[in-house]
């Protein structure tokens, strides 16, 4: 007669008896929660004090680098003009490319996901959001199940390093539990939807911040689809924020946090798939997060209000075309402290193949603008790199 079987000392979280009742210790989280609405706050008052036109600029921004961080988390990497020219289209804005099927489909999920808050989360629509991701069909060169949940009987597992070699993180639910698991799931997101009014008499509602962490935690337990189940996570957090604050933003920056710890989130993620039912931990680092993200979004801002500034001094220095279009240039890559940087700084080369100048016009135009106060120079020679004179931006460096 064969052994019994020892149960595994850190079962996967779904595999608890109490499951899908996660639960957590709010006063733990109590100052975390704090800390995230004052920078949340922060970032909404900047928001509204900077106008309009500023706004909308700085939100494709916060898009496109959300777009971005999604993609690459899971090691996809976009192409930065594709995801701002559909970004740029969805906001109504002049578009500079034609569109791609790949990048509009990431674009549509999110803009749905916020612009449709107010609508419920049902199978239709996540089915609807994955297909959208996969307009071929496929996962490279690997065809998938697309607009349904997983029917393999293979086990869902996520999984690293070499072939022969592998590390097994996480393992999901048998696909045949999916739709029952993912009907709890989506029960729980609508019943603990904040509503648009709340009657006096209604309980206490649960904190938005802890839900969308909540939620993320359960549907990547839950692991749903053969692919697509990072950025459709990440999505529904955006969905459930929106919720919270009742409002369709996108601007919070939690996938570009994500990627900037990806490490941290992995490993975050994946203790909370094992062990108890108890997510405080994971809600402390995800609230923690979600305040770095907005402080992160906060920089964002501030780099638009120094764009405007030094454009409304720009245009009170008659400048050229040539020298126009080099400090759009310059300004459109913004500051590198937050990711951006014009590559290796402006030179005179680059000058004259951005604008079709002989280097001698070149250097002339690009003296004028540093006597102008509008550029500043490092090293000399061959080495000379220009970058826009705004105090606060950081040097790039040189290539």
């Amino acid at each position: 007669m064969p052994a019994p079987v020892k149960p595994a000392k850190t079962p996967y979280i779904w595999q608890h008896p109490g499951w899908p009742e996660l639960h957590f210790d709010a006063s733990a989280l109590a100052h975390a929660l704090d800390e995230a609405r004052l920078e949340q706050g922060k970032l909404l008052g900047l928001l509204d004090a900077i106008g309009l036109h500023s706004a909308t600029e700085v939100v494709r921004e916060l898009w496109v680098h959300e777009a971005m961080a999604t993609a690459a988390i899971e090691g996809d990497a976009l192409d930065l003009s594709a995801v701002r020219s559909s970004v740029s289209h969805k906001l109504g804005l002049h578009a500079v490319r034609p569109s791609n099927r790949h990048v509009d489909g990431l674009i549509d999920v999110m803009q749905d996901a916020t612009q449709g808050h107010h609508e419920p989360l049902s199978d239709d629509r996540l089915w609807r959001w994955q297909s959208a991701l996969f307009p071929g069909g496929t996962s490279g060169l690997q065809r998938i199940a697309v607009g349904r949940y997983r029917d393999h009987v293979q086990a869902m597992e996520i999984v690293s390093g070499t072939a022969g070699r592998e590390v097994v993180h996480y393992r999901a639910p048998p696909s045949a539990q999916v739709p029952a698991e993912m009907h709890q799931f989506l029960s729980w997101f609508e019943s603990t939807r904040p509503q648009d009014k709340l009657a006096v008499s209604a309980p206490p509602t649960l904190n938005g911040l802890l839900r969308a962490g909540l939620a993320h935690l359960w549907f990547e337990s839950v692991h749903p689809f053969e692919d697509g189940n990072g950025r459709l996570g990440r999505a529904i957090v955006d969905m459930a924020i929106a919720q919270d604050i009742r409002a369709p933003t996108r601007v919070f920056g939690m996938a570009r946090q994500m990627q900037a710890q990806r490490s941290a989130y992995y490993d975050a993620l994946n203790a909370a798939q094992r062990g108890s039912l108890d997510a405080t931990p994971w809600l402390q680092w995800f609230v923690q997060s979600f305040a770095q993200a907005c402080r992160a979004s906060q920089g964002v801002v501030r780099q638009a209000l120094d764009k405007s500034a030094f454009r409304l001094g720009a245009v009170q220095c008659g400048l050229s075309a040539r020298q126009t279009k080099v400090l759009d240039r310059l300004l459109e890559a913004g500051n590198t402290e937050l990711g951006g940087g014009f590559l290796g700084g402006m030179s005179t080369d680059k000058y004259s193949k951005i604008t079709g100048a002989s280097k001698a016009t070149a250097s002339r135009d690009l003296s004028d603008l540093l006597a102008k106060g509008l550029l500043r120079v490092d090293g000399v020679g061959k080495a000379t790199r220009y970058a826009i004179a705004i105090e606060e931006w950081q040097q790039p460096s040189p290539t």
